[in-house]
């Protein structure tokens, strides 16, 4: 092996039998812990969140690019998001809400801003589907209400409201939604108006108003269906719990210091002046943005209206 390596029998021998490093034990004990993360969790965690996790459990500061490294070494790589595109149709015969939220994403307060959507999700080895609806937190990013149906209607939404009111009895935020008949129907709008709730709606079309909950999808699809085995309709509904358990209490996340959504909300909860969480910059869409006002002011304010 050495001849055909044109590597020196004595230079083998002084590498095999000398002192290992004590950074090289660590990373030795790192890949390990790598593999293992990798895993229990099924391989939905990249090199960021693998590194929350391990500082978090073990009490560790270990830098994004070590772990980086560590894990391009032994091979080790998380799911990649495709890029969906899913827009509900607008139904002029409904009554409309205007877009308030208008994009404003970020909440300074738990129960300030909500959002939500209802998605598919289908059974396998079958034509059957299931209904997820869905409130999402803006300030904390956490589910304050779900609830599955094998029917998508105004029941579903309803059951989800009042699961969200129960656990939130004196919350009334911004509410925003779709334009989908079940938030348009005036039963639904007439229950949030009892209940002291605003209502918001995104624009015709435009499934970029109400992005978080559409990445709420986007992250429970992915992420769910390779954690758990799923193989039929119970092992499916039993795969959603445990992964909306997993990801209100112990899912981290990097802008809120590598805390869960609950940890966040607990303690915002039982401050008196909640801690704000800014949402970080896009250095990309930035860029993009300083691109068109640097070529025509007039296309870069057409460019706005895509953000």
């Amino acid at each position: 092996m050495c001849k055909k390596l044109n590597v020196s029998r004595a230079a083998y021998y002084r590498w095999l039998n000398r002192e290992i490093p004590q950074k090289e034990l660590e990373d030795i004990e790192l890949g390990r812990l790598v593999l293992e993360y990798h895993q229990k969790y099924r391989g939905i965690l990249g090199y960021r969140r693998m590194t929350m996790f391990i500082n978090r459990h073990y009490n560790k500061n270990y830098r994004y690019r070590r772990i980086r490294r560590i894990m391009r070494i032994a091979g080790v790589s998380s799911t990649i998001r495709r890029v969906r595109k899913c827009c509900t149709a607008s139904n002029k015969t409904d009554q409309k809400a205007e877009n308030i939220l208008n994009r404003n994403f970020e909440a300074f307060a738990p129960n300030e801003k909500w959002t939500t959507d209802v998605c598919e999700l289908r059974i396998p080895k079958s034509n059957r589907k299931l209904y997820l609806s869905a409130f999402l937190d803006l300030y904390d990013r956490s589910i304050v209400g779900w609830q599955l149906s094998k029917t998508n209607d105004n029941k579903l939404v309803f059951d989800t409201l009042n699961k969200a009111v129960e656990a939130n009895p004196e919350a009334q935020p911004l509410f925003h939604s779709d334009r989908g008949y079940q938030y348009t129907s005036p039963a639904f709008r007439n229950r949030l108006k009892q209940l002291g709730i605003q209502q918001s709606m995104s624009r015709v079309g435009m499934c970029v108003d109400n992005c978080p909950a559409e990445g709420l999808w986007g992250i429970i699809k992915d992420e769910m269906y390779q954690m758990y085995d799923i193989y039929d309709e119970q092992s499916l509904i039993q795969a959603l719990i445990d992964y909306m358990e997993f990801y209100n209490h112990h899912r981290y996340q990097e802008r809120y210091d590598c805390k869960t959504p609950m940890e966040v909300r607990s303690e915002a909860l039982q401050a008196d002046i909640p801690k704000r969480y800014p949402i970080p910059v896009n250095r990309r869409i930035e860029k993009y943005k300083a691109g068109l006002a640097s070529k025509n002011p007039t296309e870069y304010s057409a460019g706005l209206e895509l953000f």
